[in-house]
């Protein structure tokens, strides 16, 4: 299995990334309700209980799901608010749908079932070349075919509840021209930008205007020294482990000798042939009569095997390889159609096949090359064979060496030195461990749940070892606090500096605010004073060279307005001053008018499945509790925050 499981890494990805579907799916959101009381409530759909346990278990999907996709992914990032707080609605969002579906006695039929296996590509790969199903790569992902069968099942039903409000998304040819208008629609303006560094030479601040800006309590936060402490952890993964493990050389020799498929190039054959087209549903008089011809010139090249080029360029039926002799190029095993390739790779090299009817109809195969199918010695995949053997043997000792990890630094909480000597492990420490990381990379310790349990109050103040956390798969942490350090405001003089380059840097975005809205309204009174540059053309449909803000802030202005003004502010690239003049007339083409028909109500379909899935949620009474709600509200106050910056 292992071996199995190794050859067929790209396929059990795709697996995992397409099919695993959140672990309530395969289970029934009944099996869960079982545990609603013995855990911590992170939601709640109705009268079913989501806990913590159940979204754990989601959470690390989620993060397989999006590690198969992306994996030059920041690891930070899957321990972000934002990021669980997705993994959560999901659970949520299949719950909901869940519970409509089963209160709508929605269901799937075997026929139906069947369809999406034979026709959806996601499943191709489920499939041997001969069509039949291959239950070995289900079995390495420990899925049976009823197990699959069931997930699919339930997908399906789940579609149905939203599906077949999007299929419906239809929209008036009002509506769609206000779209129309909105993407295509061409605007003349004018505008020019104040940027806050025109106006800073001007500017000096006082220690009492520095004294101030350091009191007002809107700036408490960024003045704070942040809560941090310095640590000391332990970790515990396949790379520590396998730093111990040793394999014998006769053990070497022997995997390679069980294993010596694997390090043989693989064997590619190169033929040419001729083919005699015959349809399958061809009469048989016409079968005949493309047999009788391919014997015929099976004849010939019995007597003449120097002429294949000449006789398959003048009679083969194969256009892609007629013109070059018949000649197919080099192919690998299974590339063929099979009786084709079970010919082709029992020939020798220069011989000539028989008649090879498939559903093509008859070939006359000449094989003209081969290549590969040689095996690596020994000494050239040795490292190989040691790596994978080293880490199976670690693989094996992790379960083992994990309780014996979680129980000790439990039992003796006070240090994490007993635990490291059983088990050989090196003690790491770190300074100025941040309470919340934001953007520093604090490798494992920058883990939510890690740094949860080592601030907790009670670990912090008697310097205990955190309980044994998982941070990544077969990787488990824990800490312990040897210098806590409170978030405390910085004192003045330490920040002055950063005080009067914030109060400039807030001056003189006031200062061009000020600039902009004066020169607006001297040159609304005399438009021959303007000071605009010439005007340009801005479109939703076309990227321009403006700021978004400024496109948005010129297609924004009533169109019975104008010409008119806006001063726009660009944060902390100052202000922009824009005149919009008038409106271009449309220029759209009948084609781009249906397209765009088409996409709209793709996208109003959209639209309505989101609106009812929300109702949904009223329905159900969907609500976020205990860890649940901090990470939403934890995501909120960041988006906001992001919102402002």
């Amino acid at each position: 299995m292992f071996d199995f499981v190794r050859k067929n890494t790209r396929i059990l990805q795709l697996i995992l990334v397409i099919l695993i579907l959140p672990s309530f799916v395969v289970f029934g959101i009944q099996g869960y309700s079982r545990f609603g009381d013995q855990a911590d409530t992170v939601a709640k759909v109705g009268k079913q209980s989501i806990n913590q346990a159940e979204w754990d278990n989601a959470h690390r999907n989620f993060v397989e799901r999006v590690r198969a996709q992306q994996p030059d992914v920041d690891p930070k990032v899957f321990d972000a608010p934002e990021f669980r707080k997705q993994s959560l609605e999901a659970l949520v969002r299949q719950h909901v749908l869940a519970a409509a579906a089963a209160d709508e006695h929605l269901g799937v039929t075997d026929a139906r079932l069947l369809r999406s296996f034979t026709t959806d590509p996601r499943f191709a790969a489920l499939f041997n070349p001969d069509g039949t199903f291959n239950k070995q790569l289900l079995e390495a992902q420990g899925l049976t075919m009823q197990r699959l069968e069931a997930m699919v099942r339930q997908e399906l039903v789940l579609g149905q509840v939203l599906g077949s409000v999007q299929a419906t998304g239809q929209t008036s040819l009002t509506a769609n021209r206000h779209a129309v208008d909105a993407l295509f629609q061409v605007r003349e303006v004018q505008w020019m930008k104040f940027e806050p560094k025109a106006y800073t030479a001007q500017l000096n601040p006082t220690d009492a205007q520095l004294q101030a800006m350091y009191k007002d309590p809107a700036n408490a936060a960024w003045l704070a020294s942040p809560e941090r402490a310095d640590v000391e952890y332990l970790v515990l993964d396949l790379d520590a482990l396998k730093q111990r493990v040793s394999v014998s050389e006769e053990e070497l020799r022997r995997s390679y000798e069980e294993n010596k498929a694997r390090y043989t190039t693989p064997e590619e054959r190169r033929a040419s042939h001729i083919l005699i087209k015959s349809e399958s549903g061809a009469s048989a008089e016409k079968k005949k009569a493309a047999r009788a011809k391919a014997e015929g010139l099976l004849a010939q090249l019995k007597q003449n095997p120097s002429l294949f080029a000449e006789l398959a360029r003048k009679n083969s039926d194969d256009p892609g390889s007629a013109a070059t002799g018949g000649d197919l190029d080099f192919f690998g095993r299974g590339a063929m159609v099979k009786a084709f390739d079970e010919t082709a790779f029992k020939l020798k090299k220069g011989e000539l096949s028989g008649i090879v009817e498939t559903e093509f109809g008859y070939h006359i195969i000449l094989l003209t090359d081969i290549r590969g199918g040689q095996v690596q010695p020994f000494e050239t995949v040795r490292g190989q064979i040691e790596e994978e053997a080293r880490k199976q043997l670690a693989q094996r000792q992790y379960a083992e060496a994990a309780e014996r990890f979680t129980n000790g630094v439990y039992e003796q909480s006070d240090s994490l030195k007993p635990v490291a000597d059983e088990l050989k492990l090196s003690i790491q420490s770190a300074r100025d461990v941040l309470r919340e990381p934001g953007t520093k990379d604090q490798g494992v310790l920058g883990n939510r749940r890690l740094l949860d349990a080592l601030f907790d109050a009670d670990n912090r103040a008697k310097s205990r070892n955190t309980e044994a956390i998982e941070v990544g798969p077969n990787k488990l942490v824990s800490a312990r606090i040897v210098k806590y350090h409170p978030a405390a405001t910085r004192a003045f003089d330490e920040v002055k500096a950063e005080l009067r380059d914030r109060w400039i840097a807030q001056e003189a975005r006031k200062a061009a605010k000020a600039d902009a809205e004066r020169k607006m309204a001297e040159w609304k009174q005399s438009p021959e004073k303007s000071g605009l540059p010439a005007p340009v053309e801005m479109s939703r449909r076309t990227v321009f060279n403006q700021p978004p803000m400024v496109l948005d802030a010129a297609m924004r202005v009533p169109a019975n307005q104008l010409p008119g003004w806006s001063v726009v502010d660009l944060g902390a690239d100052g202000v922009a001053l824009i005149k919009v003049n008038k409106v271009l007339p449309l220029q759209i083409s009948p084609q781009e008018i249906k397209e765009t028909q088409n996409q709209f109500g793709g996208y109003w379909g959209r639209a309505e499945a989101d609106a009812y899935y929300r109702l949904l949620k009223r329905q159900y009474k969907v609500e976020f509790l205990h860890d649940g709600k901090k990470v939403m509200d934890q995501a909120s106050e960041q988006q906001k925050a992001a919102k402002a910056s």
